[in-house]
């Protein structure tokens, strides 16, 4: 597993600690203009750049009190929130803040904020459509709008990348999105694939349990099944 997966992972399960019900919000892009991708600086990609162009924009623009949401650094905290996204369109933490920005002033799109907050959503699916953590983010944005069906859609379009990478925590993450959806058997599958790859946190399972909704299967424990023919062979040759 990469750096930049393990540096990320962990900051997921914190952000999906976040519920996703409350006040309506978030209102549909629908036909908004949420501008193009094309920047002075960047777009760069947050998963893969860690190196001094990440530090130059974060150091101006996405400061421990920016993030907090306390004040701005180079202006007002929209403005830095909407420079970062410019420059990392899926930097997964900025997505947080400014959804978050969006429910504290209790408004859409924040006057200084150059695009709806959905709209930094929308551009960052769209700068990478495989990034799985950018979308479970808007499935969490558009779910604390009451609007799960498309909420899904973002979970079912990241479920279908994460088929193409090895990754449990991806798989653990999604499973818990999911559940905080209802939607129980796609929970379960994604449940079932982390812990066949090794994610050893009960919690999804857990909870799947509470409502009768798992079923044990034995790919869920690769090490014991993967042990009782090497137990078996060992047996066989200590035979008289």
């Amino acid at each position: 597993m990469t750096q930049s997966v393990k540096r990320t992972m962990p900051l997921l399960l914190a952000l999906l600690c976040v519920c996703t019900t409350g006040t309506a919000l978030a209102q549909q892009a629908g036909g908004e203009d949420c501008g193009s991708l094309t920047n002075a600086f960047g777009p760069y990609d947050y998963r893969v750049e860690r190196g001094n162009n990440l530090s130059l924009v974060e150091g101006a623009h996405f400061t421990p009190p920016v993030e907090a949401l306390i004040k701005g650094n180079a202006g007002y905290i929209g403005g830095d929130l909407d420079y970062t996204l410019r420059a990392f369109p899926n930097h997964h933490r900025a997505l947080m803040s400014v959804m978050r920005y969006g429910e504290k002033l209790k408004k859409p799109h924040p006057s200084d904020l150059r695009y709806s907050v959905e709209c930094y959503f929308e551009r960052a699916v769209r700068f990478r459509s495989d990034d799985g953590i950018a979308r479970m983010l808007y499935s969490m944005f558009l779910a604390k709008g009451n609007r799960a069906p498309e909420a899904i859609k973002q979970l079912d379009i990241a479920a279908g990348n994460a088929e193409k990478q090895d990754n449990p925590f991806t798989h653990y993450n999604l499973g818990l999105n999911y559940m905080d959806l209802k939607e129980y058997a796609k929970a379960e599958e994604q449940a079932h694939k982390a812990y066949a790859m090794g994610f050893l946190q009960p919690e999804l399972k857990d909870r799947l349990k509470a409502l009768g909704k798992w079923t044990d299967m034995a790919a869920d424990n690769p090490d014991s099944s993967a042990s009782a023919p090497a137990e078996a062979a060992s047996a066989a040759t200590t035979q008289p």
